[in-house]
């Protein structure tokens, strides 16, 4: 595994991160999360990315997370990055979503113990929450960190001028902004353009998540929809996003990789890691799966001829 350091700081991530987003939680059979958690660490991803929601049930990523650490990881802490955020619903009442300092540190409270970890890593602000001043998140960061619950911030899905005017409040709290997480792929590129930027020339890391695009960047959905797809259960990617249109789309881009000896979600991978980002979370169901992920990074370099016609496929 090769790594790259974030942004200006001293901290060094793998090229693919795993993502606990799905089929990490409750409803989901342990042994299968177990065996892609050690399997990404024996493959070098010293990266795990889990949010307090994450499940499903939410919270239950954390504890899948914080039980196959305690069993079989605990003497590789220090070698670890570990990361979660909060900004997103995760209890009912006025105090479980936002930006509110009261949210985020409750949550990184509860976080921590739901993953019996002293201290995060990187503790992030999940979203840009235009009911709290930005001013109060990200004093609740910067305090965060003090606290030494976590080493780094971060933030994930900001607007690009408030972006900026995150980076500008933690700068001069001496707690800079170490990365910023937002969705990013071959058919979805508006984050690339409009985000990545502001983090370059501020200094700061920049991962990226939904690499696949739910899948729909994999050569599952080259015939259509198959039985028991996300999209055939309306589960993060919904049918009518299967269009012909991105049907074609994902054949013209299936033909590319092949040439290149790569798999389609190989290949999306690859593309997003040439454009100088830190670090892909990929997600999983299976170690053949992850494997074939963790697989990309074999060849990340991409000929002018390929890059154009990767860019001349228009999304809707």
């Amino acid at each position: 595994m090769e790594y790259r350091f974030s942004g200006h700081s001293g901290l060094q991530l793998p090229l693919v991160s795993l993502g606990l987003w799905h089929n990490f939680g409750s409803e989901d059979p342990f042994d299968v999360a177990r065996d892609m958690l050690l399997h990404a660490w024996d493959r070098g991803v010293t990266h795990f990315d889990i949010a307090n929601n994450y499940g499903p049930a939410p919270g239950t990523a954390e504890m899948t997370f914080g039980k196959v650490l305690r069993e079989d990881l605990a003497a590789h802490r220090d070698e670890m990055i570990i990361s979660s955020k909060a900004g997103y619903w995760m209890w009912d009442g006025p105090y479980g979503d936002g930006g509110s300092r009261k949210y985020l540190i409750s949550s990184c409270d509860q976080s921590l113990r739901r993953t019996g970890l002293e201290y995060f890593d990187i503790f992030y602000s999940h979203r840009y929450d235009p009911n709290t001043p930005i001013e109060e998140t990200m004093q609740a960061l910067v305090d965060i960190v003090r606290a030494g619950k976590a080493l780094y911030a971060g933030i994930s899905n900001y607007p690009a001028d408030k972006q900026q005017e995150c980076y500008n409040y933690l700068r001069e709290a001496h707690v800079p902004c170490v990365i910023g997480q937002y969705k990013a792929n071959i058919a979805y590129k508006e984050t690339l353009e409009q985000n990545l930027p502001v983090a370059q020339a501020n200094g700061s890391g920049f991962i990226c998540f939904s690499p696949l695009a739910q899948g729909l960047l994999t050569n599952r959905y080259l015939n259509g929809i198959p039985t028991g797809s996300r999209a055939s259960k309306n589960v993060f990617l919904r049918p009518e996003q299967v269009t012909p249109e991105a049907i074609a789309n994902a054949q013209r881009l299936g033909a590319i990789a092949a040439e290149r000896g790569q798999s389609l979600a190989q290949m999306a991978i690859a593309w997003l890691l040439a454009k100088n980002v830190t670090s892909v979370i990929v997600g999983a169901s299976s170690v053949a799966q992850l494997e074939d992920n963790i697989n990309a990074i074999h060849n990340i370099t991409f000929s002018e001829e390929e890059l154009r016609a990767i860019e001349s496929i228009k999304w809707a």
